[in-house]
């Protein structure tokens, strides 16, 4: 039997970015079965199951040897490395193989272009939404003779935005995955520009306000964020504020990465490459 996989999260107090956590988690259990891997998840902070938990129960169940995987889009940081290093002062008898963060693998940069496809695509615009129970919700569709006219791919800025952090080369990184997915799968486009939610600027608004000035008629806001939850409400709601006081410029919001088989197949790689690591 192969060890199991313990993917770490970073955690929220959010219950949606929890639950599709979860149900990625059930989604790779389902796939490494036939492999006769166990697998496992955990987060750092704020969210549960904690990862001393989750290594509990996996060493209760026998396994003392396991590949940890942080579920990250960006290099991870020490946090990481150093919430196993205490789990196997916990567990004496732990080893551990640390497999590499998902970073801007080929296939999510081909996941965030079916995304940011699938927001391109012309359908009837949307009034401003309307927050509902802490969610957007659209009122209604705007009358034909405001319906915005076909705007072509190179009239289109995209908006790719990071959660930002206190770590400069964590932003830096970002902006090289706004560069990457601009040449391989956004060419047509007028742009890529960098946007982060929180900490550090310029925030989704300074990034549309780049977009406008540079003469875009249509963005198109994609967050580079691997589940739904309160981070994706924030990224829209700043996106939203922002169209309400420019109605001439038509604004789209992409989703998330979300729960799916390609990302799968990503940590699968991630969890053979680890194995094969291993002298």
């Amino acid at each position: 039997m192969k060890p199991p996989l313990l993917l770490i999260g970073q955690g929220s107090n959010d219950d949606a970015d929890s639950a599709e956590f979860g149900r990625f988690v059930h989604r790779l259990r389902c796939r490494l079965d036939q492999k006769a891997a166990d697998v496992s998840g955990g987060y750092l902070e704020r969210a549960t199951p904690r990862l001393s938990e989750s290594v509990a129960s996996l060493v209760a169940r026998g396994h003392h040897r396991l590949v940890a995987l942080p579920l990250s889009l960006t290099r991870a940081g020490k946090e990481y490395p150093a919430a196993m290093e205490r789990e196997q002062q916990r567990h004496p008898t732990l080893m551990y193989d640390y497999g590499r963060p998902l970073g801007p693998d080929p296939r999510v940069l081909a996941l965030l272009a079916e995304r940011l496809n699938d927001a391109a695509t012309e359908m009837p615009r949307l009034r401003p939404l309307e927050l509902v129970g802490g969610r957007p919700r659209p009122v209604e569709v705007l009358p034909a003779e405001l319906q915005p006219r076909h705007v072509d791919p190179g009239d289109t800025a995209v908006v790719l935005v990071g959660e930002g952090s206190t770590a400069p080369a964590a932003n830096a990184e970002i902006h090289r995955v706004s560069r990457l997915f601009w040449e391989s799968h956004a060419y047509d486009f007028m742009t890529v520009e960098t946007a982060f939610v929180s900490v550090t600027p310029p925030g989704v608004p300074g990034g549309l306000e780049r977009c406008r000035r540079l003469g875009a008629k249509r963005v198109i806001v994609v967050p580079y964020l691997l589940f739904a939850g309160g981070v994706l409400e924030r990224v829209w709601a700043q996106a939203l504020a922002y169209g309400a006081g420019h109605p001439e410029l038509d604004i789209r919001c992409a989703e998330v990465i979300g729960d799916c088989e390609t990302l799968a197949d990503v940590v699968i790689d991630r969890y053979e490459e680890a194995l094969q690591l291993v002298p």
